[in-house]
């Protein structure tokens, strides 16, 4: 007899991320970095150019992690964008989310870029941009990167996982400062 299968949903992703988010250590989060890279390259490699522009994309997604953990350590950042990237931490870290790699390889990691990039794009409300930058260790600046993804997420991710990211990411959220000029909003 076959078991029934149970659909996961952007509220059961969001409150494992939640109890995930607890748990990242700074060994943890480092064996992480290293793990994803590896497999990425490896897999960029297994296809022979054939994936382009997306290729780009995914060998951003261990830069944008590392990026996240360390900004969870700097005082200079409010706890509320703490919450954040704790939930954007767990996201990457958890084996299942929107897309799970385990099931489709490293191209799942493009939700958890994307999803990566909506919580930077709100920590520009409240953080100096400067903070982020002394943070980033991707080859161009980090806000051409959040641009280029933000501009390319409804090519990486299907439509419906990149409204579940989104509202991921609003159900934080309150009125407050306008972002930095020429970053394009989460919606």
């Amino acid at each position: 007899m076959e078991e029934p299968r149970t659909e996961i949903n952007a509220d059961d992703v969001e409150r494992r991320v939640g109890e995930e988010a607890r748990d990242v250590t700074p060994e943890r989060a480092q064996r992480f970095y290293d793990r994803v890279r590896k497999s990425i390259q490896d897999y960029i490699d297994s296809k022979s150019g054939v994936l382009g522009k997306t290729a780009e994309f995914l060998m951003l997604v261990p830069d944008v992690f590392i990026l996240l953990w360390r900004l969870t350590t700097d005082r200079r950042v409010s706890g509320k964008d703490k919450v954040l990237l704790g939930s954007a931490l767990a996201y990457f870290i958890l084996p299942f989310d929107l897309i799970p790699e385990a099931i489709v390889g490293p191209i799942g990691y493009l939700d958890d870029l994307v999803f990566g990039v909506y919580v930077l794009n709100k920590m520009l409300n409240h953080t100096d941009v400067e903070v982020i930058r002394e943070h980033w260790s991707g080859k161009h600046d980090v806000l051409d990167m959040i641009r280029q993804v933000l501009g390319a997420a409804d090519t990486l991710v299907d439509g419906s996982v990149l409204g579940r990211l989104k509202k991921m990411v609003r159900r934080g959220e309150r009125p407050s400062r306008p972002q930095s000029p020429g970053v394009p909003p989460g919606d």
